[in-house]
C-alpha cells in the first residue's frame, strides 16, 4: 500500500497520539540468582515481562531511528540478566527499570519477574514493580 493510499484510508488529521506501549512478553532466561549459595549454585529459569509507556510519537519516515528499537532493548535486558550478580528479584527488577529509563522515550515501566522452578506446586513466583520517569 502506498503512502497516498494509507493517507486516504486513515488521514493523520483525524487522530491524536495518546499513548504508545512497548512490551516484551515471556522472555525466559536461565540466571544465577537467589539469596542462598545453594540457590545460586544452579541457574534458575526466570520469566520476564516488561510493559513500557513511551512518548507517543508516530514515525513519519517509517525508519527505526524514529522509535525505540525494542530489539536493542531486549538485548540489553537479556545481557544484564545473564551477567548480573544479584541475590534478589527486587534488585534485578530495579536494575531493569534503570536500563529501560536509559532510553529517553520511556515514560514509565512495569516489570514483572518470576522464578519458574523454585517451588514444584507453583507455576511462577516473583515480583512486579512499576516506575515512572521523574519529571522536573
Amino acid at each position: 500500500m502506498s503512502k497516498n493510499q494509507r493517507e486516504q484510508i486513515a488521514p493523520g488529521a483525524d487522530r491524536v497520539a495518546v499513548a504508545q506501549r512497548i512490551v516484551i512478553r515471556d522472555l525466559t532466561l536461565s540466571c544465577s540468582i537467589g539469596v542462598s549459595d545453594e540457590e545460586r549454585a544452579t541457574r534458575q529459569r526466570l520469566r520476564l515481562n516488561l510493559d513500557l509507556l513511551v512518548e507517543p510519537v508516530p514515525p513519519r519516515r517509517d525508519h527505526i531511528g524514529e522509535v525505540l528499537d525494542y530489539g536493542v532493548l531486549a538485548d540489553a535486558v537479556r545481557e544484564h540478566c545473564l551477567t548480573a550478580n544479584v541475590r534478589l528479584l527486587e534488585t534485578l527488577a530495579e536494575d531493569l527499570a534503570g536500563i529501560c529509563f536509559g532510553f529517553p522515550q520511556v515514560l514509565s515501566a512495569v516489570i514483572r519477574i518470576e522464578k519458574l522452578d523454585r517451588y514444584a506446586d507453583i507455576g511462577g513466583i516473583g515480583i512486579e514493580i512499576e516506575r515512572r520517569r521523574e519529571t522536573s
